[in-house]
């Protein structure tokens, strides 16, 4: 094994067995984070900014849901992993929407042979070393919701005619239509100014005066 970077929050390395990361993955920890990509591990402890975001852009997700009356399940630090492709990851939020009932049964099923959530929140504070798309693409994973650098880019897999393993940029989600994007942005950066529930109670009224009809 290699150490590829290393930085205050994470650290990548080189030539690791598939077995060494099922081992890690196997023990579990609620302070960190492990993806796996053919021989590229990375370890990740999520600083509190960190978790404070990916939990806010969560809990609009859950607000919309429920209000649109949209059956979701979270699978939030879920380990996937895809034998056949030596691939795996835990997002740092992560839902369950067209595959709800896959979701549902989670404890019931393999994951090590099944796919991903439908929807992945990934926050990326520090510009990580490792990208996960193509992960994210073996496991089918419909869209990736990236915030980085106070802005949240959302990623479909749309084909392959996109340098990020079938993922491309697209201006509102598809699964979820007329998810307020810009509004969660704008709400998101407003954290440090106001409390939690402020933010979430202003997102829901946003939620009830939409409509994705």
């Amino acid at each position: 094994m290699s150490t590829h970077s290393h930085t205050a929050d994470r650290v990548v390395m080189r030539d690791v067995p598939w077995e060494t990361y099922l081992g890690l993955a196997a023990i579990g920890d609620r302070h960190t984070r492990i993806a796996y990509d053919q021989g590229v591990l990375e370890i990740m402890s999520p600083m509190k900014v960190h978790e404070r975001v990916g939990y806010l852009i969560g809990r609009m997700v859950e607000t919309w849901t429920e209000i649109k009356k949209i059956d979701v399940v979270s699978v939030a630090s879920t380990t996937f992993q895809l034998d056949k492709a030596s691939r795996g990851f835990q997002a740092d939020e992560g839902y369950c929407i067209k595959h709800e009932e896959f979701g549902r049964n989670l404890d019931e099923v393999d994951v090590a042979t099944h796919r991903g959530p439908d929807l992945v929140i990934e926050v990326d504070l520090t510009n990580s070393a490792m990208s996960k798309f193509g992960i994210y693409s073996s496991l089918e994973v419909a869209e990736v919701w990236q915030w980085q650098g106070e802005e949240l880019a959302v990623y479909a897999q749309t084909g392959p005619r996109s340098n990020r393993h079938g993922y491309r940029t697209i201006p509102e989600s598809l699964i979820l239509p007329r998810f307020p994007i810009l509004e969660v942005v704008r709400l998101v950066r407003r954290r440090l100014e106001e409390r939690e529930n402020t933010l979430i109670r202003e997102f829901g009224s946003i939620a009830i005066g939409t409509s994705i009809s």
